[in-house]
């Protein structure tokens, strides 16, 4: 046995688990979440093919369909599944089929969304409650449950984990925390004063009504379980032992198998963010050691992930005691086959989950650097040889011009990087700079360690021209050169500073700052934050109605966060018109977009954010020599077909921000649909 079979045979994830007569692979599952690739309410191919390529990557479990829906009055509004009809079953069978020829176990959660529906989507019919109050994130005032609607749920329930079995799963979970079950367990949403109120028996009554159904419309063997709050956290009024206590009755009672541990409340962005689905900025594993007391209390196999981030702290948690399972969902949403490179001894290998949330995004289930991810059907995750070895030149080493050498060199092809600055990452050497985004680097470093496997070195500190590339005699010139920051707003663009230049310490924050954001991103944020680590005095000035309108609602609810503890106010509808001079200070002219009326700000210095602009000096010395006239076929781009040249001469393109300012996902799946065909 060598070394690496030796550490494989006793590494703790790598050890089976048996629940009933359920057989789990080793110690490693994604949990239930909506991916967006749904169709008609159904795990159609596209779906499948998602959840495939994990169980082909080695986990263990994939759980499927987060929030799945087991009836009418719980709507469709963020791209669950329907499994409150038979029309499912199909699509199940299907599903469980090409999961179980992998070896991976299959499970789906069940749901009703309760207070947390719509009632403006789908059938417009009113959300429902233990209790007529309001969540403050999804907004609805629900209608209070009468013993018709409870029965009715009951039966829907039942119903829909009967759906699940006919469909060949493994088995089911629902959920508690803040949807329907969790609305009755919590005293907080549950002030009813009849045989479902008061009492935690009483509370937890419906809970166990809807499990006694659950387990008689499912065989024997079928596993069903919890998601399960642990504790509600600083929103909340459940206590850890009560929640323990309750965990207990439903075990007494043989209505779980297992318990898929949470923490937290998720009825306020920040709960949500923070607590039930920590992103970016959060301690690593924050619940781990809360998760192994209520374990260790219970006495049921225990699930959990929120924020385990890579096989490390999965490996702890399940080497220490706390979980059974350890749930590593965005991390395989990065790297779908880490299970397998780890049991290769390639643990180094693995594609780290930066905690971006991009994957929780409109975007979802798309990682902001694995653009196969929910594309499997189309680029998909493995990148073929070509068949005719080019010599390909790859000018800027940003996300996309590090993407674009490594799908290149996996290829096969002959690359070679230059860059003009000091060190390889471009943008997101700025964007790493924000103290709780310096994680957003991972997606640097772990193209730098590629592409050192790989052999491809990169010449940093190299500003390259357009003869020096065509000396090179390519066949392939890929430029990822990025762009500038735009600051042409209007008159007085030369007086003001870029984000760029606050961010990257080009120049030093002083005095009075007004920082003006035209895109709703990161940048503006950053320069702010950092002028005021700075001791400058902040006013911060938006075209939007507010602060990051263009990020996802993690980020953007982490920044309304910072700006809150700075005591920064975000003026908003606020469009900078016009800078000039004012002695030694600066003017700065501020139109309201919603009355046309303007101000004068009286101020040391102004930072803008505009985005970035190409920088097409070099594209324009290139694309005369080109076979292609630098022109990229976007409908070869789109089907995923090789480019075409029309005249002799190396084939020329453009990725990223060279193109148009975008995000870090754009700017890789420019380089990966591009050049994985190349």
């Amino acid at each position: 046995m060598t070394d690496t079979q030796s550490k494989r045979a006793k590494d703790p994830l790598l050890q089976p688990l048996t629940i009933k007569k359920t057989v789990l692979r080793n110690r490693i599952l994604s949990t239930a979440h909506a991916c967006g690739l749904q169709e008609g309410g159904f795990p159609q191919e596209a779906y499948q093919a998602y959840h495939e390529e994990k169980a082909r990557g080695g986990l263990a479990l994939s759980m499927f369909g987060g929030s799945s829906n087991v009836d009418i009055d719980s709507p469709n509004i963020f791209q669950q599944l329907n499994v409150g009809t038979d029309d499912i079953i199909p699509h199940l069978q299907r599903f469980s089929d090409r999961m179980h020829a992998q070896g991976a176990a299959l499970m789906c959660q069940i749901t009703h969304l309760g207070r947390r529906g719509d009632p403006y989507a789908q059938d417009w019919l009113p959300a429902i409650g233990p209790s007529p109050i309001r969540e403050t994130l999804h907004r609805a005032i629900p209608r209070e449950m009468d013993d018709y609607d409870i029965d009715r749920v009951v039966k829907a329930y039942g119903e829909a984990a009967r759906r699940c079995d006919d469909g060949g799963l493994d088995g089911i979970e629902t959920l508690s925390g803040g949807h329907i079950i969790g609305q009755f367990l919590s005293p907080k949403t549950n002030l009813r004063t009849d045989r479902f109120g008061g009492s935690l028996e009483n509370r937890l009554r419906f809970a166990l009504m809807v499990h006694e159904a659950i387990r008689s419309r499912v065989r024997d063997d079928f596993l069903v379980g919890m998601r399960f709050i642990v504790d509600e956290g600083v929103d909340g009024v459940l206590t850890p032992e009560e929640c323990i206590e309750a965990a207990l009755i439903l075990k007494r009672e043989g209505a779980v198998d297992f318990f898929n541990a949470i923490f937290g409340s998720m009825d306020t962005a920040r709960a949500l963010t923070e607590e039930n689905m920590p992103v970016m900025g959060s301690p690593i594993a924050p619940w781990v050691t809360a998760v192994g007391r209520f374990k260790r209390a219970v006495g049921l196999p225990v699930f959990h992930a929120a924020r385990i981030l890579d096989l490390a702290s999965a490996r702890f948690a399940v080497s220490e005691g706390h979980l059974d399972m350890a749930g590593l969902t965005r991390p395989h949403i990065a790297d779908p086959h880490m299970v397998d490179k780890l049991m290769r001894g390639e643990e180094d290998r693995i594609r780290p989950c930066v905690g971006a949330g991009h994957c929780q995004s409109p975007f979802r289930p798309k990682c902001l650097h694995n653009a196969a991810t929910g594309r499997e059907l189309t680029v998909g995750h493995r990148i073929a040889k070509a068949e005719t070895k080019r010599r390909a030149v790859v000018v800027g080493a940003g996300p996309a011009g590090l993407e674009a050498a490594r799908v290149l060199a996996e290829r096969g092809h002959a690359v070679q990087v230059f860059e003009a600055g000091a060190a390889p990452g471009g943008q997101l050497l700025l964007a790493a700079a924000g103290s709780w985004r310096r994680d957003i680097i991972g997606i640097v470093d772990w193209r730098l360690a590629e592409l050192d496997r790989l052999d491809v070195t990169i010449e940093c500190n190299r500003y390259i021209e357009g003869s020096d590339v065509e000396a090179l005699s390519p066949d392939l010139v890929i430029l990822a050169t990025g762009g500038v920051p735009q600051t042409e707003f209007g008159p007085g663009a030369d007086l003001v500073l870029s984000t760029w230049d606050i961010i990257g310490r080009q120049a030093q924050a002083k005095g009075d700052v007004l920082v003006w954001d035209d895109t709703g991103r990161h940048p503006a944020l950053m320069a702010a934050q950092m002028a005021m680590e700075d001791g400058a005095a902040v006013r911060f000035t938006t075209i939007d109605g507010g602060i990051a309108e263009d990020l996802t609602y993690a980020d953007s609810t982490r920044w309304k966060k910072e700006l809150a503890k700075a005591r920064l106010r975000a003026d908003g509808h606020l469009r900078l018109v016009e800078v000039r001079r004012n002695g030694n200070r600066l003017a700065a002219v501020l139109m309201n977009e919603l009355t046309h009326e303007t101000e004068t700000v009286d101020t040391d210095q102004v930072v803008v954010e505009m985005g970035s602009i190409p920088d097409n000096d070099l594209f324009q010395s290139l694309r005369g020599a080109s076979g292609n006239n630098g022109i990229t076929d976007l409908h070869a781009l789109r089907d995923l077909k090789p480019q075409k040249r029309s005249a002799p001469g190396y084939e020329l393109h453009r990725i990223g921000d060279a193109l148009a300012s975008r995000n870090v996902h754009a700017a890789i799946y420019d380089a990966l649909r591009l050049c994985s065909v190349a």
